[in-house]
């Protein structure tokens, strides 16, 4: 597979990211400029942004990977993970928005020390969340970075890893949210136009959908069912599921803070449709290569490596059956190193500013000039860089749960205080507190019990869901016995049952 032409359009591929992180570090002038790209986001930069955030190596590789293994009892993902760019724009920020316009909010963070009253505690535990949830999504995106270079040049997992982890942090430590963004636009161009061309062959290729079908539930009839009654995707957990990927995704720090980088409110008014349809239309696509990709299997057409996490590989191994060609083979490792690094830079940028703005800035040395604290955050950056790539060196069996798990755990940790903080004026910094603090742990318990197959008590929904109830619990319980928000800034931070006024 390592012939002159892959080689040749992946090194053209990098170069272009850098030569992007280059152009923009020149507009680089300080923090503002940093992390919210000096709130000059365009449209389309912004609505690109926005999916490229929350597309990842889990759009390509996880997302077929998982039609792969369990067909369509998974298909609700295609509707929840795209619905999560709507709900974000539209529930966060359009009232976020409208008040860091006012209040000049650099992260989330910003907000949530404003409305709870609390610069210190909750600011630190809500960034140093922020950092943890990001650092183990952010692995699960060097492992489908490496996936793709080890196919491509057939070499060693960890080589790929540095390979791949080198070119995003070089352009984003330089450029920030400029390079981020606008390399996003060309990754987010290349990703849509890739797979609309690219997966209709594979599908093709493994006789069409009604073939396909027949495939899949001759194997197992419960493939071609929406749900499975006492399987791992029953009604319980595609419900589970289904909040899990639409309310979590929404309130990921990588996703939320870009509402901040928005040149004019305006926007807000089309994105989520754009966004919704033409990320759906793409994920759509993705989930039905998997589906060919288990007719395929099935059939002797194509053979996965025998590696643990073999299902993630089934959609380039598709595209290498249906397009047996080396010129195609290259478009498509740059196709998906785009989908996958779209969201890797994003996790990187947002870990640099959550340390560096949130906790040196504002916790630890508030007199740090803005150089100062410009340089602690790549610095950041390139920490959080080597730290992912040493818990990407032995990835779980499948992509996926990486990634959902990171998603969860954002799920249980910031949608009920983001929520109550916006919406109910009787949230309380305490309320604030104990909601994130036990979010967190809870994830993180029944993350470990799902993970390591630890059967204390029987969990049918999606293990976030339990933790995000122990958050919800601890916000109303704990608000309705501690000391209320001050009037002025529920005022401020425009607190109320409604989005816009």
């Amino acid at each position: 597979m390592s012939d002159i032409v892959t080689v040749v359009l992946v090194a053209i591929y990098f170069l272009a990211m850098v030569g992007i992180g280059v152009w923009a570090s020149k507009k680089i002038h300080n923090m503002e400029d940093y992390v919210v790209a000096g709130r000059s986001l365009g449209f389309w930069v912004f609505t690109l942004l926005m999916i490229g955030s929350v597309c990842s190596g889990m759009s390509l590789l996880g997302v077929s990977g998982l039609g792969f293994k369990f067909a369509w009892p998974t298909i609700w993902e295609q509707i929840a993970v795209p619905l999560s760019i709507a709900f974000c724009i539209i529930f966060f920020g359009v009232k976020m928005y409208a008040v860091a316009k006012k209040s000049g909010y650099m992260t989330v963070q910003d907000y949530l020390a404003h409305r709870f009253e609390s610069n210190t505690a909750l600011r630190g535990l809500s960034a140093v969340s922020g950092i943890v949830v990001s650092m183990i999504y952010l692995a699960g995106q060097y492992t489908a970075v490496s996936i793709v270079l080890m196919w491509l040049f057939k070499i060693p997992h960890l080589w790929a890893l540095l390979i791949g982890a080198a070119i995003v942090t070089i352009y984003t430590v330089i450029g920030g949210l400029y390079a981020v963004s606008w390399t996003t636009l060309v990754q987010g161009v290349i990703l849509i136009a890739g797979v609309l061309i690219m997966a209709p062959f594979v599908i093709m290729a493994a006789g069409g959908f009604t073939h396909v079908n027949e495939v899949m539930a001759s194997i197992n009839p419960s493939n071609v069912d929406p749900w499975v009654a006492g399987g791992v995707f029953c009604p319980e957990y595609v419900v589970s599921f289904f909040l899990l990927l639409t309310i979590g995704l929404a309130c990921a720090p990588h996703v939320i803070n870009n509402v901040l980088a928005v040149k004019d409110i305006s926007y807000f008014k089309w994105a989520p449709l754009i966004a919704f349809v033409v990320y759906g239309i793409v994920m759509f696509l993705l989930k039905f290569a998997g589906f060919a990709g288990m007719s395929m299997v099935k059939e002797g057409l194509i053979v996965l490596p025998d590696v643990k996490n073999a299902s993630d590989y089934i959609f380039v191994a598709g595209i290498e059956y249906a397009l047996p060609s080396v010129l195609l083979w290259g478009i498509l490792g740059v196709i998906i190193l785009a989908a996958v690094m779209s969201t890797t830079d994003r996790l990187m940028l947002t870990i640099g500013t959550y340390f560096s703005w949130d906790i040196y800035k504002m916790i630890l040395k508030p007199d740090a000039p803005d150089k100062q604290v410009l340089l602690v955050s790549q610095l950041s950056v390139l920490g959080a860089a080597v730290l992912t790539l040493l818990m990407a060196i032995s990835p779980p069996d499948m992509l996926v749960w990486l990634i959902w798990a990171g998603i969860g755990i954002m799920f249980a940790t910031f949608a009920v205080p983001l929520l109550a903080g916006l919406y109910w004026r009787g949230a309380t910094r305490e309320g604030a507190l104990a909601s994130m603090a036990l979010g967190l742990i809870a994830a993180l318990f029944f993350g470990g019990l799902s993970y390591f197959k630890i059967k204390l008590f029987a969990m049918p929904m999606h293990f976030s869901f339990y933790a995000f109830a122990i958050s919800l619990i601890a916000m109303i319980v704990v608000s309705m016995v501690t000391k209320k928000t001050s009037e002025k800034v529920l005022d401020e931070t425009m607190t109320g049952w409604y989005i816009r006024r």
